[in-house]
């Protein structure tokens, strides 16, 4: 008989995320109840927000003590006491580190039908979270104008990666900042217009370079001293997009704010976070655009795909080791070879 294998939440982290923080349980694959879909998980997706969710309450609860870890995940239906799903329909959701979930319609689990003909890879990266993170955090809350010069920090990223591309299909001019050679050379591959490394090169005096007029949107990924750069070089009504804040997650104290916050005094600026489970009601939006710019090659992705979910801890931490090559996953089953929306 199957076995559901599980990692469960052990302690709050402190500093880099690792294998210590979790605890590794074997237990029966559950049933499903009226009204429940039982996924057999395929894919994680590793995210840097979840380092969030270990550690504290915030616009999620904390993954509790001892409960499965919160991540999101694409299945296979194995199993459906809701008329509207099948069996061998993959879906997506909220499903954790695990092998098998029981998800329900109305909650947190609920799952979400992968259309037809979507590879899963795309179904988490460009048309999921990451793409409209990028989306309505670039459009809705950045609101850029043609002309304008977009950066990104965490540039090579899933998410800094679709900003800087959205920002080009708009007219406008992007510039990324990454750590290394490599993924810098990867952002002017994608059409960027500059690459800043923050490993080997001062950002702010190669932003004052790139953007000699200033820079109009910042889309931060990274906090720290990187915002502080481009704080100082903000432009005139300069809008700063607040998404994450990578390098100090792992912070075992308190962080200062931002030293050079004034400038959004002196250049009469903004800066705004965002949560993009606030935008879901409007997700069907996202997903027609980002899906039109993926058809006509305007819109590319590449992911970093590690195996096994016994690995899931290691391939978290990447994230924070800039390991990752893009969109961090992890497979962790094959589908059962079904034809894609049969049953």
């Amino acid at each position: 008989m199957p076995v559901n294998r599980q990692w469960l939440l052990a302690r709050r982290p402190s500093g880099l995320v690792s294998a210590d923080d979790f605890r590794w349980v074997e237990s029966p694959v559950p049933v499903a109840g009226e009204g429940d879909v039982l996924v057999r998980n395929l894919y994680l997706s590793c995210d840097p927000t979840q380092r969030g969710w270990m550690a504290a309450d915030s616009y999620l609860p904390a993954v509790k003590i001892g409960d499965v870890m919160r991540s999101f995940a694409v299945g296979e239906v194995v199993e459906s006491r809701d008329p509207r799903f099948q069996p061998k329909e993959l879906v997506q959701g909220l499903f954790g580190w695990q092998d098998y979930a029981l998800a329900r319609p109305g909650t947190p689990s609920a799952p979400s039908r992968i259309a037809p003909g979507v590879p899963v890879e795309t179904a988490m990266g460009a048309l999921g979270l990451t793409g409209q993170t990028a989306y309505f955090g670039l459009l809705d809350v950045g609101k850029p104008k043609p002309g304008e010069t977009v950066v990104v920090s965490g540039a090579a990223g899933a998410t800094g990666s679709a900003v800087g591309q959205i920002a080009k299909i708009k007219g406008c001019r992007a510039v990324g900042i990454a750590g290394g050679e490599a993924k810098c050379r990867y952002l002017l591959e994608l059409g960027f217009d500059a690459a800043i490394d923050y490993k080997s090169e001062d950002v702010a005096k190669r932003l004052r370079a790139t953007c000699p007029s200033g820079v109009d949107i910042y889309f931060d990924n990274v906090g720290g001293p990187v915002l502080d750069a481009a704080l100082e070089n903000l432009a005139m009504r300069g809008r700063v997009v607040l998404c994450g804040a990578i390098s100090r997650y792992n912070d075992s104290i308190p962080t200062a704010g931002p030293r050079n916050y004034l400038s959004l005094l002196v250049r009469r600026g903004r800066m705004e976070g965002f949560i993009v489970l606030d935008y879901f009601p409007r997700s069907a939006e996202a997903v027609e655009a980002l899906s039109g710019w993926v058809r006509e090659g305007k819109l590319k992705e590449r992911f970093d795909v590690q195996h096994g979910l016994e690995n899931a801890p290691g391939a978290l931490a990447r994230l924070f080791k800039g390991e990752n090559q893009g969109k961090q996953l992890i497979r962790i089953a094959d589908p059962t070879g079904a034809p894609r929306g049969e049953g």
